[in-house]
């Protein structure tokens, strides 16, 4: 629990410096595609969600933002081209996932060519993305591949639907209806997740929690859509969907949450130690990581992050070809007793109570309490005078005159090499 809480002191200390040093402001990234825009007459919309994942965005941030390039006359594409490496977590081979393969254009903003490719693709074409098919997936895919693909005018009458049943004066019929529309556009679209999840395998979540995810993000996108401001459905979608999924990967994927910003810079950390171990053939030190960074990173803050980084492992995990073990059964516990220490203190608390049979009752109560020694749990001279009603200076003097008389010789030879060990007082010792 102590290094966990160590860890996440850690984690939130360099989220500060983060937000000191390198988080660019809201402003200052829309600024930047707006300049892009401009310039090249389009931005892109995988960019833009990259570039202002680390901001955690609010639901009206984020269409306020969508609105601030549809308002400055910028084209958002949506070509969902991901870099796998980008936001590569360490699960990659576990869920079957190739890091360096290059994503499929399938997703985000299609035309009604794209639309029917999508619409015509089998299993097969998943399979060949190294995403892990199971039965349950194959249903999955199978059920929503029976629903067709909308065309643009088609999202526009059902989101005209949507729109009317929201209004105050709505009738009940209106409101039906609209809820119908709202399930055509959904179903319609799940294959737009499922485009768009599968580049998220190997990050710590299951393909089908990753889709998951991505519908709570395209229902989201489907009950906010306004068609009047121009943007395409699956354009709009894209971000709803990238957001949710993303989201859900900083903050499910790893035992202990690293936030979203320090994902990326894990990742793009991990990309260059990848390249140095090519190019030297073994593992880079943290000094050459951070030259082939150019500095962006010190030394030190790399070996930080290294750290950070490490996934925990379950003391169940089983070892051995056969699994009949668990790690759990090969890691020390350095608070458990030794044989030896606990047959040493076993023989001292049998002599101990020997000689403490000429003691008074109370004296010796009073010594099994300070000492804990029936539950191992030490008493405070406070603790043990409520006990007896009475003051803590009392209960000090009646400490002190039973342990002089176990201190006489004739008792104490009893204990041999046990005297230390017994005669340290605990009001010496801990100050009470």
């Amino acid at each position: 629990m102590a290094s966990k809480k160590k860890e996440k002191e850690t984690i939130d200390s360099m989220d500060e410096d983060f937000d000191v040093e390198a988080v660019a402001s809201l402003e200052s990234i829309k600024k930047q595609f707006l300049s892009e825009g401009k310039k090249e007459g389009s931005i892109n919309a995988a960019d833009v969600m990259d570039a202002v994942q680390h901001l955690d965005l609010s639901e009206k941030d984020l269409d306020d933002l969508i609105q601030y390039f549809k308002d400055a006359g910028i084209t958002v594409e949506s070509d969902e081209d991901e870099d796998l490496e980008d936001i590569e977590g360490p699960d990659a081979d576990m869920m079957n996932a190739d890091p360096d393969l290059d994503p499929d254009d399938d997703a985000g903003d299609l035309s009604d060519e794209g639309k029917e490719e999508l619409a015509s693709a089998d299993l097969t074409a998943i399979g060949n993305s190294d995403v892990k098919i199971t039965d349950s997936v194959k249903l999955y895919l199978k059920e929503i591949g029976k629903v067709g693909l909308l065309n643009e005018q088609q999202e526009k009458e059902l989101a005209k639907r949507i729109e009317a049943g929201k209004r105050e004066d709505a009738t009940d019929w209106e409101k039906m209806d609209a809820k119908e529309a709202k399930d055509q556009l959904t179903t319609a679209n799940l294959r737009l997740v499922v485009a768009i999840a599968k580049h998220y395998v190997g990050r710590g979540m299951q393909f089908l929690d990753l889709i998951q995810e991505g519908n709570i993000g395209l229902m989201k996108a489907v009950d906010k859509f306004d068609y009047t401001k121009g943007f395409k459905f699956s354009t709009y979608a894209t971000w709803w969907i990238r957001q949710a999924i993303t989201r859900a990967i900083a903050d499910q994927a790893r035992t202990i949450r690293i936030p979203v910003h320090m994902v990326e810079t894990i990742n793009k950390m991990t990309r260059y130690q990848r390249q140095l171990v090519q190019e030297l053939g073994r593992d880079p030190t943290p000094e050459e990581i951070s030259e082939k960074m150019d500095g962006a990173l010190s030394p030190e803050k790399i070996r930080e992050i290294q750290r950070i980084a490490i996934e925990p492992v379950s003391l169940e995990t089983p070892i051995g070809e056969e699994e009949d073990s668990r790690l759990g059964d090969f890691v020390e516990d350095k608070d458990d007793e030794s044989p030896q220490e606990y047959t040493t203190k076993s023989l001292l608390k049998d002599e101990l109570y020997e000689i403490m049979r000429d003691l008074k009752p109370r004296d010796q109560m009073v010594l099994r309490l300070r000492y804990g020694l029936d539950d191992n749990r030490p008493r405070t001279l406070e603790e043990v005078g409520k006990v007896f009603n009475l003051t803590r200076e009392r209960i000090r003097q009646i400490e002190v005159k039973a342990i002089k008389q176990l201190r006489h010789p004739i008792r104490a030879k009893k204990l041999g090499d046990y005297q230390d060990a017994i005669f340290n007082e605990p009001s010496k010792k801990d100050g009470r």
